[in-house]
């Protein structure tokens, strides 16, 4: 929903109860309060995007994103992190599949698998999470370089933000928990939405409930608002209720198990469209 931030955003991400490749997961995922955009989203840096989102003229409607996928392992073998290629084929049609309503396609062009067991559990910010970054990225701004790896502090993924590249290009990009991609151990987030919901971002979405019930939110206006992420799949929840709409838990920006997220809005698509213009 269209509504103006007041504070710093706070999001979640998931602790997943599982030891990649074991397929043993914990009776309730534990939650952890920290950032998956990497950029702290406070209402100044938002309001300073959405002038530049509302300038960029005519937006591209749609177009081809070529990807890189870089495996970082800790040995061969997928207890190992090292998936295989059909994991990775079907990461690409799940990304196909979720923007195809927006026009967006996405064509692997490229894979390499490194063996670095310090990259291999880098953590969101980390000395290792540049130095595999400035080792391993390929292309310029619209190049999407997805990175694999058993990454730590309870995270399934994070990603860089557009108007972020021009700044730091080199950390342009999706991290992803490599049991997160579809037929991995990370159950309930092992469908593959964990890295839609990432490529949103890189594509200039932000989390449904941001800013929760107040302010502009994720200055898209036909998503309802919604005060906190939707875990697990919590049917009918209306978390604001003094705003129109029940919580968007179908959204891929929310953060609800994969086997519930299937929607973007048409807010969402022109938002997208306008940011790749802009940045990308």
């Amino acid at each position: 929903m269209h509504r103006r931030v007041t504070t710093l955003l706070l999001v979640a991400a998931v602790v997943v109860g599982c030891v990649l490749g074991t397929g043993v997961a914990s009776a309730a995922p534990k939650v952890k309060v920290t950032d998956d955009t990497k950029t702290p989203l406070n209402n100044g840096t938002l309001s300073r995007v959405q002038k530049t989102i509302d300038a960029a003229g005519t937006p591209v409607a749609g177009g081809n994103i070529d990807v890189y996928v870089h495996v970082i392992n800790n040995g061969t073998g997928i207890a190992n992190g090292d998936v295989p290629d059909s994991m990775i084929a079907n990461q690409i049609t799940v990304l196909n599949d979720a923007f195809a309503s927006q026009g967006w396609t996405f064509t692997l062009v490229h894979t390499d698998r490194t063996t670095n067991a310090s990259w291999y559990t880098m953590g969101i910010g980390s000395s290792v999470e540049t130095q595999a970054k400035t080792a391993l990225r390929i292309g310029g701004s619209r190049a999407l370089n997805i990175y694999t790896a058993a990454v730590v502090d309870g995270m399934v993924g994070w990603s860089s933000l557009p108007w972020n590249y021009a700044a730091d290009p080199k950390d342009d990009g999706v991290v992803l928990l490599a049991s997160a991609l579809p037929g991995g151990a990370a159950a309930p987030y092992n469908l593959g939405d964990v890295a839609v919901h990432q490529v949103g971002h890189w594509m200039g979405l932000l989390h449904t409930f941001q800013g929760g019930c107040h302010g502009d939110g994720d200055y898209v206006s036909d998503t309802p608002a919604e005060a906190e992420p939707g875990f697990g799949f919590p049917i009918g929840r209306d978390s604001c209720p003094k705003d129109p709409g029940l919580d968007p838990i179908e959204n891929y920006m929310d953060f609800s198990d994969d086997s519930g997220m299937n929607q973007f809005t048409a807010g969402q698509a022109a938002r997208v469209n306008a940011a790749m213009s802009a940045w990308r």
